[in-house]
């Protein structure tokens, strides 16, 4: 998917976070401040970000404050993220940080 390219050409990072949902007929990738928002059925459900240092190393998740409890105690390696408060954030640099991706895009299906 060409939206998953960086400016220099070269695949996103953490494009193989996404590709379970690249099945999905409605996905799609816009680019989003440095990062990569990616949409299901017209909705923001996961933000790549690979932006060099924390907290933009990693996957955002775009919800509501009423649903961080329920999602970080699913997902335990979900944080609410220090800039944009009302999403959760998933660093890359936690060690399980593949399995609680791969996790949390199921979760998105």
């Amino acid at each position: 998917m060409d939206l998953l390219k960086t400016k220099a050409g070269r695949s996103h990072p953490l494009q193989w976070v996404v590709e379970p949902l690249e099945e999905e007929p409605s996905f799609i990738v816009k680019a989003m401040f440095g990062c990569r928002g990616c949409y299901l059925f017209g909705r923001l459900v996961l933000v790549l970000a690979s932006r060099g240092r924390e907290p933009w190393t990693g996957l955002l998740l775009p919800t509501e404050k009423k649903h961080h409890a329920s999602l970080r105690r699913e997902h335990h390696g979900l944080a609410t993220h220090p800039v944009l408060k009302k999403w959760l954030y998933l660093p890359e640099s936690k060690d399980d940080f593949e399995d609680a991706a791969h996790a949390l895009v199921e979760s998105v299906l």
